[in-house]
C-alpha cells in the first residue's frame, strides 16, 4: 500500500482516546496495565495480503459445510473460555460482570446461529422465469476481503456479529479494533487460530486511522462494516465511496422509549430502567429519550427516577474521557433550562445515573445521543404528539413502544423512523433478528438472514432452453 495525503481520516471516538494509542486502562482505577505495539505499513499490508490469499484459496474451495464446522468451533470456545473473556471485557471497559457474561453467551448464540444456518442461506435461489423458455437461479457467493471497524463497548458481540455471517460466506475478515480493546482482540484472533481457521481467514491488526484509510482504498479489499460514531461513519464511508466499496454502517442512536398506556407502571417502569442501563446506558441501541403521554407523565417521572437513580449500576464508563464528555453535554442541557435529578457527583470515570425533566423538544439538545447512564424524558400530549417528538432526531437507530391497546401499538410502529421497533419489551434482540438503523445511524442489517446477504455476490445464472 502506498501513501495517499486524500485518505487520511480520523476514525477514533474523542470521548475515549485521541489518537490510535493500543492500550489497557482499567477505568474503575485509572491505572493503565499494559500497552500494545502499533502495527507498521509492512505488517499492515501483510495482514491485508494474507486475508487476500486467504479469500482466494480457502474462501472460495472449502464447502459451506466446512465453514460451518469451523464457526461451531468458534461459538465453543468462546463457552470454554467465558471467564477469562468476561474479564477482559471488564478490565478494558468496564462493563458490570454479569452482563460481561451475558455478551459472551450472545457471542455463543450467534457463531451457533450460522453455523446452523448457513448451507440454507447460501443455497440456490431458484426464480420463476416468466421472459422466456429455461431456468435461473441467484448463486450467493464471498466477494473477498472485507475490513471490520469494531468499537469498544461490546467488544466481543460486535465483532461476531460481522465475521460469523461473512467467514461462513466464504469471505475473510481484516479486523480493526478499538484502541482501548487490545487484549479483547488478541483473545478473538487466538479464537479463530484454534478454532482450526487458516492463515489469512481472519486477521487482527494495530492499525492507526491513517492506514486503514488505506486499507479502505487497497483494490484488494471489497468492502467494510463499521460500528462506531457518526463522525467516524462519515469519515470511512466518504473513503469508500471514493473507490466504489460497499460499506454497512451501525452508528449512533437516540433512540425513544414511547408509554402510551400501561396496566403495570410498576412493571413499565422497570422496562425503562433496564432499557437505559443497559451497559452503563453505552449502548447505540439503549432508550435514551423517555416520551410519556401527558395522563401518565407524572406518576412515570416519579418511579422512573426513584428506580433509576437506586438501581445505578455502580460501574464506570469506559473511561474518565467518556465520562467527561457526557458531563459536558448534561451540563448544557440544564443550562438550558432542563432539570436534573441524579444519583451523586461523578468522579473520574463513574458517572452518576441522571434523569433530565424540563427539555425543550425543539432544542438540538435534546435530540442528541447521551453515552451513559442519564435519560431524557418529554412529556407527549397525545399518541400523534408522542410520535412527532420521537421522530424528531437524525437518528433511526431502535426504538420502544409500550401500550394495552394493540392496535395503536401496531399504528404506532408503523409509524416510528427507525430500523428497529421493539413492542412491550426490552432487551429483545436475537441472533436471528436484523440489526441496523436508518437516518443518521446508518444503513445496511447485521445478524439473521439479512446480515449474511451483505456482502455476497448475487450471481444470476440464466440458462436459456428451447
Amino acid at each position: 500500500m502506498t501513501s495517499n495525503p486524500d485518505t487520511t481520516i480520523d476514525i477514533d471516538n474523542p470521548a475515549t482516546t485521541a489518537e490510535a494509542t493500543y492500550a489497557v486502562t482499567d477505568p474503575a482505577t485509572g491505572e493503565l496495565l499494559a500497552t500494545y505495539p502499533t502495527a507498521t505499513a509492512a505488517e499492515v499490508d501483510a495482514a491485508v495480503e494474507a486475508a487476500h490469499g486467504a479469500a482466494s484459496g480457502w474462501g472460495r474451495t472449502t464447502s459451506v459445510a466446512d465453514r460451518a464446522a469451523l464457526l461451531r468451533r468458534v461459538a465453543g470456545l468462546h463457552a470454554e473460555r467465558r471467564d477469562e473473556l468476561a474479564a477482559i471485557i471488564r478490565q478494558e471497559m468496564g462493563k458490570p460482570l454479569p452482563e460481561a457474561e451475558g455478551e459472551i453467551d450472545f457471542c455463543v448464540e450467534i457463531y451457533t446461529y450460522y453455523a446452523d444456518h448457513a448451507e440454507q442461506f447460501l443455497a440456490d435461489e431458484v426464480l420463476e422465469v416468466t421472459s422466456g423458455a429455461g431456468t435461473a437461479v441467484v448463486r450467493r457467493s464471498p466477494v473477498g476481503v472485507l475490513l471490520g471497524i469494531m468499537p469498544w463497548n461490546f467488544p466481543f458481540y460486535q465483532v461476531a456479529r460481522f465475521a460469523a455471517p461473512n467467514l461462513a460466506t466464504g469471505n475473510t475478515v481484516v479486523l480493526k479494533h478499538a484502541p482501548q480493546c487490545p487484549a479483547s482482540a488478541v483473545a478473538l484472533a487466538q479464537i479463530f487460530v484454534d478454532a482450526g481457521f487458516p492463515e489469512g481467514a481472519y486477521v487482527n491488526v494495530f492499525a492507526t486511522n491513517e492506514q486503514i484509510a488505506e486499507v479502505i482504498a487497497d483494490p484488494r479489499v471489497a468492502g467494510v462494516s463499521l460500528t462506531g460514531s457518526e463522525r467516524a461513519g462519515t469519515a470511512v464511508a466518504e473513503i469508500a465511496g471514493r473507490h466504489l466499496k460497499k460499506v454497512v454502517l451501525e452508528l449512533g442512536g437516540s433512540d425513544p422509549f414511547i408509554v402510551l398506556s400501561t396496566d403495570d407502571m410498576d412493571a413499565t417502569v422497570s422496562a425503562a430502567v433496564e432499557a437505559r442501563l443497559e451497559n452503563t446506558g453505552q449502548a447505540c441501541n439503549a432508550a435514551k429519550r423517555f416520551v410519556v403521554v401527558h395522563d401518565l407523565y407524572d406518576d412515570f417521572v416519579a418511579r422512573f427516577t426513584q428506580r433509576l437513580l437506586a438501581e445505578d449500576t455502580g460501574a464506570p464508563l469506559a473511561s474518565v474521557a467518556a465520562a467527561e464528555a457526557l458531563a459536558r453535554q448534561v451540563d448544557a442541557v440544564v443550562a438550558q433550562g432542563a432539570e436534573l435529578a441524579c444519583a451523586g457527583d461523578r468522579s473520574g470515570a463513574y458517572f452518576p445515573a441522571g434523569v433530565l425533566t424540563g427539555l425543550d423538544a425543539e432544542d438540538d439538545l435534546a435530540r442528541q445521543e447521551l453515552f451513559g447512564p442519564v435519560a431524557m424524558v418529554f412529556c407527549a400530549a397525545d399518541e400523534d404528539d408522542a410520535i412527532r417528538i420521537a421522530n424528531d432526531t437524525p437518528y433511526g437507530l431502535g426504538s420502544y413502544v409500550f401500550s394495552t391497546d394493540p392496535d395503536q401499538a401496531a399504528r404506532v410502529a408503523d409509524r416510528i423512523e427507525a430500523g428497529m421497533v421493539f413492542v412491550n419489551g426490552v432487551g429483545a434482540e436475537g441472533a436471528e433478528l436484523p440489526f441496523g438503523g436508518i437516518k443518521r445511524s446508518g444503513f445496511g442489517r447485521e445478524l439473521g438472514r439479512l446480515g449474511m446477504d451483505e456482502f455476497v455476490n448475487k450471481k444470476l445464472i440464466r440458462t436459456v432452453t428451447g
